[in-house]
């Protein structure tokens, strides 16, 4: 099943998707796998990765750094999988000298959303900022954009965080 948890920045969606992938790793018993795909550099990446890996510290998530073909990535499938996040994946997929573009970033979450118990994405809320883009950003924003509906069209549940508080699109609010 897919789990799909959007959100603007400073949000709370990664906050929620994490304590979201805890629950479902507790019900069903299976590995509980933190799927990382932000690339450590720079001084803003690297405050953002040590803030998630001191919120899910002692949580019972293995570290998975994967940066992109997730559809060459094989887990077990009882597994219950927070990928953080798809902004990233794609952006690795799309910019990077190994990345196989667009349509990789989109094959390798349905891939992994086949593949194991429970896949738990956070998405981005990037598109109402009101600022026009063009070129490469506005085609990037087009394609998490499409990745996003169709992950949304095949999610179990959709939640949006506004301000640490979700709000259930579709699906479920009890696990």
């Amino acid at each position: 099943m897919i789990w799909l948890v959007i959100g603007g920045a400073a949000s709370g969606k990664s906050a929620y998707a994490e304590k979201l992938a805890i629950q479902l790793a507790q019900q069903t018993g299976g590995p509980l796998l933190y799927l990382a795909d932000m690339l450590p550099g720079g001084g803003e990446a690297e405050k953002r990765i040590a803030r998630h890996r001191k919120n899910r510290a002692g949580a019972g998530f293995q570290t998975v750094e994967r940066y992109t073909d997730l559809k060459g990535y094989a887990p077990d499938p009882a597994s219950v999988i927070l990928l953080e996040d798809l902004g990233n994946l794609l952006a690795n997929e799309m910019f990077l000298k190994e990345g196989n573009g667009e349509e990789a970033a989109k094959q390798g979450v349905l891939h992994l959303g086949r593949c194991v118990r429970h896949l738990v994405v956070v998405g981005n809320e990037v598109f109402s900022d009101g600022i026009r883009y063009s070129g490469e950003t506005e085609r990037y924003m087009r394609s998490l954009a499409s990745i996003q509906c169709q992950l949304a069209s095949e999610a179990t549940c959709v939640a949006e965080v506004l301000c640490g508080i979700p709000y259930i699109i579709k699906g479920s609010k009890s696990i």
